[in-house]
């Protein structure tokens, strides 16, 4: 293949390139669908989709990208997001969100027709009523979504 091409990749082959690569998060937990992206029949993204993290957000119609993760290729991150919502479309989904945190630019988002809609989350998830393990990423995030 030339230039850049999406691939099927199954969650197991996503989960082990996020591990590898992503800065700052680990592989989603499940999810409904994962794509990739190669260059030279070498895969450099990868992308997971699935349910809202929020329950608010969870109507049976919403589609949260929870991960992206790239090597580093130029417009890898654009291509997957795209995908994603060509992919959630088909499936019958509406509206599509995802999170940035505030220190990135948000430039592959608006390259794939994305709209940042502002600031959310933020706080620790560990309660005295329902322990989680602390993230360390317990700063706002901004929310994007596309429909």
């Amino acid at each position: 293949m030339k230039g850049l091409a999406l691939v099927p990749i199954t969650q197991r082959e996503a989960k082990t390139f996020v591990e590898r690569y992503h800065r700052h998060h680990a592989p989603s937990r499940g999810g409904k669908f994962s794509i990739a992206v190669v260059l030279d029949d070498e895969i450099v993204g990868v992308a997971m989709a699935g349910r809202p993290v929020s329950r608010v957000l969870d109507d049976g119609f919403t589609l949260e990208v929870n991960r992206v993760c790239t090597n580093g290729t130029r417009n890898a991150c654009s291509k997957l997001y795209a995908a994603c919502m060509r992919a959630g479309k088909a499936m019958g989904y509406t509206r599509f969100i995802t999170y940035t945190l505030p220190s990135e630019s948000g430039a592959s988002l608006k390259g794939a027709g994305w709209r940042l809609v502002g600031e959310a989350g933020g706080g620790n998830w560990n309660q005295e009523s329902r322990p989680r393990v602390d993230t360390k990423l317990d700063q706002l995030k901004l929310r994007w979504e596309t429909e």
